[in-house]
Protein backbone atom coordinates (compact mmCIF):
# COMPACT_ATOMS: atom_id res chain seq x y z
CA UNK A 1 0.00 0.00 0.00
CA UNK A 2 0.98 3.65 -0.36
CA UNK A 3 1.58 5.60 2.83
CA UNK A 4 2.81 9.07 3.75
CA UNK A 5 5.59 8.45 6.25
CA UNK A 6 7.27 10.90 8.63
CA UNK A 7 11.08 10.61 8.77
CA UNK A 8 11.88 13.94 10.41
CA UNK A 9 11.08 17.64 10.25
CA UNK A 10 9.84 18.59 6.77
CA UNK A 11 10.53 15.03 5.60
CA UNK A 12 7.28 13.29 4.68
CA UNK A 13 7.81 10.51 2.12
CA UNK A 14 5.26 8.70 0.01
CA UNK A 15 6.33 5.06 0.32
CA UNK A 16 5.21 1.53 -0.47
CA UNK A 17 4.52 -0.43 2.72
CA UNK A 18 3.19 -3.95 3.37
CA UNK A 19 -0.55 -4.23 3.77
CA UNK A 20 -1.44 -4.38 7.48
CA UNK A 21 -3.25 -7.42 8.85
CA UNK A 22 -5.66 -7.58 11.77
CA UNK A 23 -4.51 -9.26 14.94
CA UNK A 24 -6.83 -10.29 17.76
CA UNK A 25 -9.08 -7.41 18.74
CA UNK A 26 -8.09 -5.31 15.71
CA UNK A 27 -9.63 -4.28 12.41
CA UNK A 28 -8.28 -2.99 9.11
CA UNK A 29 -9.86 0.00 7.41
CA UNK A 30 -9.57 1.02 3.80
CA UNK A 31 -9.18 4.75 4.16
CA UNK A 32 -11.84 6.91 2.52
CA UNK A 33 -10.93 10.36 3.85
CA UNK A 34 -8.40 11.77 6.31
CA UNK A 35 -8.27 15.41 7.36
CA UNK A 36 -5.05 17.39 7.81
CA UNK A 37 -5.05 18.94 11.28
CA UNK A 38 -2.94 21.67 12.86
CA UNK A 39 -1.37 18.86 14.88
CA UNK A 40 -0.26 17.22 11.62
CA UNK A 41 1.37 20.48 10.58
CA UNK A 42 3.18 20.62 13.91
CA UNK A 43 4.34 17.02 13.36
CA UNK A 44 5.55 17.95 9.86
CA UNK A 45 7.61 20.79 11.34
CA UNK A 46 9.15 18.42 13.90
CA UNK A 47 7.41 20.09 16.83
CA UNK A 48 5.36 17.27 18.37
CA UNK A 49 6.62 15.65 21.58
CA UNK A 50 5.30 12.23 20.52
CA UNK A 51 7.52 12.41 17.41
CA UNK A 52 11.03 12.59 18.92
CA UNK A 53 14.14 12.42 16.74
CA UNK A 54 14.36 9.12 14.92
CA UNK A 55 10.61 8.54 14.74
CA UNK A 56 9.34 6.89 11.56
CA UNK A 57 5.53 6.89 11.57
CA UNK A 58 2.43 7.55 9.48
CA UNK A 59 0.54 10.63 10.76
CA UNK A 60 -3.17 11.36 10.37
CA UNK A 61 -5.91 11.07 12.99
CA UNK A 62 -9.10 12.47 11.39
CA UNK A 63 -10.36 9.14 10.11
CA UNK A 64 -13.17 7.81 7.91
CA UNK A 65 -12.74 4.31 6.52
CA UNK A 66 -14.44 1.10 5.40
CA UNK A 67 -13.82 -2.15 7.26
CA UNK A 68 -12.01 -4.72 5.11
CA UNK A 69 -10.79 -7.17 7.77
CA UNK A 70 -12.04 -8.03 11.25
CA UNK A 71 -9.72 -9.70 13.74
CA UNK A 72 -10.62 -12.39 16.25
CA UNK A 73 -12.63 -11.29 19.31
CA UNK A 74 -14.04 -8.17 17.60
CA UNK A 75 -17.83 -8.04 17.79
CA UNK A 76 -20.41 -5.67 16.38
CA UNK A 77 -18.34 -4.81 13.29
CA UNK A 78 -18.52 -6.39 9.85
CA UNK A 79 -16.60 -6.12 6.59
CA UNK A 80 -18.10 -3.31 4.54
CA UNK A 81 -19.09 -1.15 7.52
CA UNK A 82 -18.05 2.50 7.34
CA UNK A 83 -16.60 3.98 10.51
CA UNK A 84 -15.28 7.13 12.05
CA UNK A 85 -12.50 6.46 14.56
CA UNK A 86 -12.17 8.58 17.69
CA UNK A 87 -8.37 8.84 17.68
CA UNK A 88 -7.47 8.86 21.39
CA UNK A 89 -7.61 6.03 23.90
CA UNK A 90 -6.48 6.11 27.50
CA UNK A 91 -4.97 3.62 29.89
CA UNK A 92 -8.52 2.79 30.96
CA UNK A 93 -7.97 2.83 34.73
CA UNK A 94 -6.66 6.26 35.80
CA UNK A 95 -9.01 8.84 37.31
CA UNK A 96 -9.28 10.76 34.04
CA UNK A 97 -10.24 7.65 32.06
CA UNK A 98 -12.84 6.41 34.50
CA UNK A 99 -14.52 9.84 34.53
CA UNK A 100 -14.80 9.82 30.73
CA UNK A 101 -11.92 12.22 30.06
CA UNK A 102 -9.56 9.90 28.23
CA UNK A 103 -8.15 12.92 26.36
CA UNK A 104 -6.52 13.89 29.68
CA UNK A 105 -4.91 10.49 30.30
CA UNK A 106 -1.18 10.85 30.94
CA UNK A 107 -0.53 7.52 29.21
CA UNK A 108 -2.77 7.90 26.19
CA UNK A 109 -2.38 6.33 22.78
CA UNK A 110 -3.65 7.82 19.54
CA UNK A 111 -3.90 6.97 15.89
CA UNK A 112 -1.43 9.07 13.93
CA UNK A 113 0.26 10.25 17.13
CA UNK A 114 1.65 7.19 18.92
CA UNK A 115 0.60 4.64 16.27
CA UNK A 116 0.59 4.65 12.47
CA UNK A 117 -2.27 6.77 11.26
CA UNK A 118 -4.62 7.60 8.44
CA UNK A 119 -2.36 9.07 5.75
CA UNK A 120 -2.21 5.70 4.02
CA UNK A 121 -4.40 3.48 1.88
CA UNK A 122 -5.11 1.17 4.82
CA UNK A 123 -5.17 1.65 8.59
CA UNK A 124 -4.85 -0.91 11.38
CA UNK A 125 -7.02 0.16 14.32
CA UNK A 126 -5.38 -1.11 17.53
CA UNK A 127 -7.24 -3.34 19.97
CA UNK A 128 -7.31 -0.80 22.87
CA UNK A 129 -9.06 1.71 20.60
CA UNK A 130 -11.76 -0.80 19.65
CA UNK A 131 -12.12 -2.11 23.20
CA UNK A 132 -12.74 1.42 24.51
CA UNK A 133 -15.52 2.15 22.01
CA UNK A 134 -13.63 4.34 19.55
CA UNK A 135 -15.24 2.87 16.43
CA UNK A 136 -18.25 4.99 15.51
CA UNK A 137 -20.53 3.66 12.75
CA UNK A 138 -21.19 6.06 9.89
CA UNK A 139 -23.89 5.93 7.24
CA UNK A 140 -22.51 5.91 3.71
CA UNK A 141 -25.14 8.53 2.91
CA UNK A 142 -23.11 11.07 4.93
CA UNK A 143 -20.50 12.98 2.94
CA UNK A 144 -17.17 11.35 3.81
CA UNK A 145 -15.13 14.55 3.58
CA UNK A 146 -17.44 16.27 6.01
CA UNK A 147 -17.42 13.21 8.27
CA UNK A 148 -13.63 13.48 8.54
CA UNK A 149 -14.33 16.70 10.46
CA UNK A 150 -16.12 14.88 13.27
CA UNK A 151 -13.01 14.74 15.47
CA UNK A 152 -12.20 18.48 15.27
CA UNK A 153 -15.91 19.22 15.64
CA UNK A 154 -15.85 17.10 18.81
CA UNK A 155 -13.10 19.39 20.11
CA UNK A 156 -15.36 22.38 19.36
CA UNK A 157 -18.22 20.76 21.28
CA UNK A 158 -15.92 20.20 24.25
CA UNK A 159 -14.82 23.84 24.16
CA UNK A 160 -18.38 25.16 24.14
CA UNK A 161 -19.57 22.73 26.81
CA UNK A 162 -16.77 24.01 29.06
CA UNK A 163 -18.51 27.40 29.17
CA UNK A 164 -21.91 25.88 29.82
CA UNK A 165 -22.96 25.71 26.18
CA UNK A 166 -24.54 28.56 24.21
CA UNK A 167 -27.87 29.91 25.40
CA UNK A 168 -30.43 31.67 23.17
CA UNK A 169 -29.81 35.02 24.86
CA UNK A 170 -26.02 34.83 24.42
CA UNK A 171 -23.93 37.14 22.31
CA UNK A 172 -20.91 35.11 21.21
CA UNK A 173 -17.49 36.31 20.09
CA UNK A 174 -15.37 33.88 18.08
CA UNK A 175 -11.75 35.04 17.90
CA UNK A 176 -10.14 33.55 14.80
CA UNK A 177 -11.90 32.37 11.65
CA UNK A 178 -9.83 29.37 10.66
CA UNK A 179 -11.48 25.95 10.35
CA UNK A 180 -12.02 25.66 14.10
CA UNK A 181 -13.44 29.17 14.30
CA UNK A 182 -15.86 28.36 11.47
CA UNK A 183 -17.05 25.25 13.33
CA UNK A 184 -17.50 27.34 16.47
CA UNK A 185 -19.72 29.71 14.46
CA UNK A 186 -21.77 26.83 13.04
CA UNK A 187 -22.25 25.16 16.40
CA UNK A 188 -23.07 28.40 18.22
CA UNK A 189 -25.71 29.05 15.56
CA UNK A 190 -27.07 25.53 15.94
CA UNK A 191 -27.48 26.11 19.67
CA UNK A 192 -29.43 29.31 19.06
CA UNK A 193 -26.94 32.09 19.84
CA UNK A 194 -28.62 35.49 19.71
CA UNK A 195 -25.68 37.09 17.89
CA UNK A 196 -22.28 35.86 16.67
CA UNK A 197 -19.39 38.29 16.27
CA UNK A 198 -16.12 37.17 14.65
CA UNK A 199 -12.72 38.85 14.91
CA UNK A 200 -9.94 38.04 12.44
CA UNK A 201 -7.16 39.81 10.51
CA UNK A 202 -7.37 38.03 7.17
CA UNK A 203 -10.06 39.25 4.74
CA UNK A 204 -10.46 35.80 3.12
CA UNK A 205 -11.21 34.23 6.48
CA UNK A 206 -13.63 37.00 7.36
CA UNK A 207 -15.51 36.19 4.16
CA UNK A 208 -15.64 32.54 5.23
CA UNK A 209 -16.98 33.57 8.62
CA UNK A 210 -19.73 35.61 6.99
CA UNK A 211 -20.71 32.65 4.82
CA UNK A 212 -20.86 30.49 7.96
CA UNK A 213 -23.42 32.78 9.57
CA UNK A 214 -21.56 35.49 11.48
CA UNK A 215 -23.65 38.59 12.24
CA UNK A 216 -20.75 41.02 12.61
CA UNK A 217 -17.17 40.87 11.38
CA UNK A 218 -14.33 42.75 13.08
CA UNK A 219 -11.24 43.12 10.90
CA UNK A 220 -8.48 43.49 13.48
CA UNK A 221 -6.18 45.00 10.85
CA UNK A 222 -8.19 48.22 10.76
CA UNK A 223 -10.74 48.13 13.59
CA UNK A 224 -10.37 48.27 17.38
CA UNK A 225 -11.94 45.20 18.96
CA UNK A 226 -12.92 46.84 22.25
CA UNK A 227 -14.65 49.72 20.48
CA UNK A 228 -16.47 47.37 18.13
CA UNK A 229 -17.69 45.17 21.02
CA UNK A 230 -18.78 48.23 23.00
CA UNK A 231 -20.85 49.41 20.05
CA UNK A 232 -22.32 45.99 19.33
CA UNK A 233 -23.35 45.25 22.91
CA UNK A 234 -24.33 48.70 24.14
CA UNK A 235 -21.32 48.67 26.44
CA UNK A 236 -22.34 45.45 28.20
CA UNK A 237 -19.64 43.20 26.73
CA UNK A 238 -19.90 39.70 25.31
CA UNK A 239 -21.50 36.72 27.05
CA UNK A 240 -19.35 33.95 25.55
CA UNK A 241 -15.89 34.23 24.01
CA UNK A 242 -14.20 31.38 22.15
CA UNK A 243 -10.52 32.13 21.54
CA UNK A 244 -9.95 29.89 18.52
CA UNK A 245 -6.47 31.22 17.72
CA UNK A 246 -3.03 30.78 19.35
CA UNK A 247 -2.89 34.47 20.26
CA UNK A 248 -1.46 36.12 23.38
CA UNK A 249 -3.28 39.33 22.51
CA UNK A 250 -6.48 37.43 21.85
CA UNK A 251 -6.45 35.88 25.31
CA UNK A 252 -5.78 39.24 26.95
CA UNK A 253 -8.46 40.98 24.87
CA UNK A 254 -11.02 38.31 25.73
CA UNK A 255 -10.82 39.29 29.41
CA UNK A 256 -11.36 42.94 28.53
CA UNK A 257 -14.35 42.59 26.18
CA UNK A 258 -16.22 39.98 28.22
CA UNK A 259 -19.33 41.23 29.97
CA UNK A 260 -20.13 40.74 33.63
CA UNK A 261 -20.48 37.00 34.23
CA UNK A 262 -18.94 36.27 30.83
CA UNK A 263 -17.66 32.80 29.95
CA UNK A 264 -14.39 32.35 28.08
CA UNK A 265 -12.75 29.30 26.51
CA UNK A 266 -9.07 29.41 25.58
CA UNK A 267 -9.41 26.88 22.79
CA UNK A 268 -6.18 27.64 20.91
CA UNK A 269 -2.98 26.83 22.80
CA UNK A 270 -0.07 29.26 22.77
CA UNK A 271 3.34 28.40 21.25
CA UNK A 272 5.37 26.09 23.49
CA UNK A 273 8.32 28.50 23.50
CA UNK A 274 6.12 31.39 24.66
CA UNK A 275 3.28 29.94 26.72
CA UNK A 276 2.54 32.92 28.97
CA UNK A 277 0.01 35.70 28.37
CA UNK A 278 -0.51 38.81 30.51
CA UNK A 279 -4.11 38.84 31.78
CA UNK A 280 -6.00 41.39 33.85
CA UNK A 281 -6.98 39.13 36.73
CA UNK A 282 -8.79 42.00 38.46
CA UNK A 283 -11.21 41.98 35.52
CA UNK A 284 -11.71 38.24 36.05
CA UNK A 285 -12.31 38.89 39.74
CA UNK A 286 -14.65 41.86 39.59
CA UNK A 287 -16.63 40.72 36.55
CA UNK A 288 -16.88 37.17 37.93
CA UNK A 289 -15.66 35.71 34.67
CA UNK A 290 -15.45 32.00 33.98
CA UNK A 291 -12.17 31.32 32.12
CA UNK A 292 -11.66 27.79 30.83
CA UNK A 293 -9.28 25.83 28.65
CA UNK A 294 -9.86 22.64 26.72
CA UNK A 295 -7.56 20.29 24.88
CA UNK A 296 -8.44 17.70 22.25
CA UNK A 297 -11.60 15.66 22.81
CA UNK A 298 -12.77 12.53 24.54
CA UNK A 299 -14.30 9.51 22.89
CA UNK A 300 -17.68 10.62 24.28
CA UNK A 301 -17.24 14.01 22.58
CA UNK A 302 -16.67 12.23 19.27
CA UNK A 303 -19.87 10.22 19.67
CA UNK A 304 -21.80 13.46 20.33
CA UNK A 305 -20.30 15.10 17.25
CA UNK A 306 -21.03 12.07 15.08
CA UNK A 307 -24.65 11.97 16.25
CA UNK A 308 -25.17 15.61 15.25
CA UNK A 309 -23.64 15.02 11.82
CA UNK A 310 -25.48 11.75 11.19
CA UNK A 311 -28.80 13.39 12.08
CA UNK A 312 -28.17 16.03 9.42
CA UNK A 313 -28.22 18.85 11.96
CA UNK A 314 -24.86 20.23 10.81
CA UNK A 315 -23.14 19.82 7.45
CA UNK A 316 -19.40 19.84 8.07
CA UNK A 317 -18.69 19.60 4.35
CA UNK A 318 -18.86 23.41 4.43
CA UNK A 319 -15.61 23.40 6.42
CA UNK A 320 -13.71 21.43 3.74
CA UNK A 321 -12.18 23.69 1.11
CA UNK A 322 -9.99 21.20 -0.81
CA UNK A 323 -9.49 17.46 -1.32
CA UNK A 324 -6.31 15.79 -2.61
CA UNK A 325 -5.25 12.23 -3.42
CA UNK A 326 -2.41 10.84 -1.35
CA UNK A 327 -0.01 11.31 -4.26
CA UNK A 328 -0.51 15.07 -3.98
CA UNK A 329 0.13 15.24 -0.23
CA UNK A 330 2.93 17.80 -0.64
CA UNK A 331 0.53 20.25 -2.29
CA UNK A 332 -2.09 19.44 0.34
CA UNK A 333 0.24 20.24 3.24
CA UNK A 334 1.41 23.45 1.57
CA UNK A 335 -2.19 24.58 1.14
CA UNK A 336 -3.04 23.60 4.72
CA UNK A 337 -0.41 26.08 5.85
CA UNK A 338 -1.91 28.78 3.65
CA UNK A 339 -4.24 30.61 6.02
CA UNK A 340 -6.66 31.45 3.22
CA UNK A 341 -7.86 27.83 3.06
CA UNK A 342 -10.12 25.92 5.40
CA UNK A 343 -9.78 22.18 6.04
CA UNK A 344 -7.77 20.05 3.63
CA UNK A 345 -8.75 16.41 3.24
CA UNK A 346 -6.72 13.57 1.75
CA UNK A 347 -8.54 10.78 -0.08
CA UNK A 348 -6.09 7.84 0.15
Amino acid sequence: MRALVYHGAHDLRLEDRPLPTAGAGEIILRMVTAGICGTDLRIWHGGHRKYPDGTVRVPGHEVVGDVVEVGADVVGVAVGDRCIVAPNWGCGHCRQCITGNNNRCANYGAIGITHDGAFAEYLRVPAPSIAQGNLIPLSKQVDAAGAAMVEPFACVIRGQEAVGGIQPQDTVLVMGAGPIGIMHILYARLQGARRVIVSEMLPARLEQAWAAGADRLVNLADEDLAQAIHAETGGEGVDVILVAAPSHQGQADAIQVAGIGGRINFFGGLPKDRPTATLDTNAIHYKELLVTGTTACSTADCWKAAAIVQAGRLDLRAVVSHQFPLAEAAQAFALAEDRSSLKIVLTP
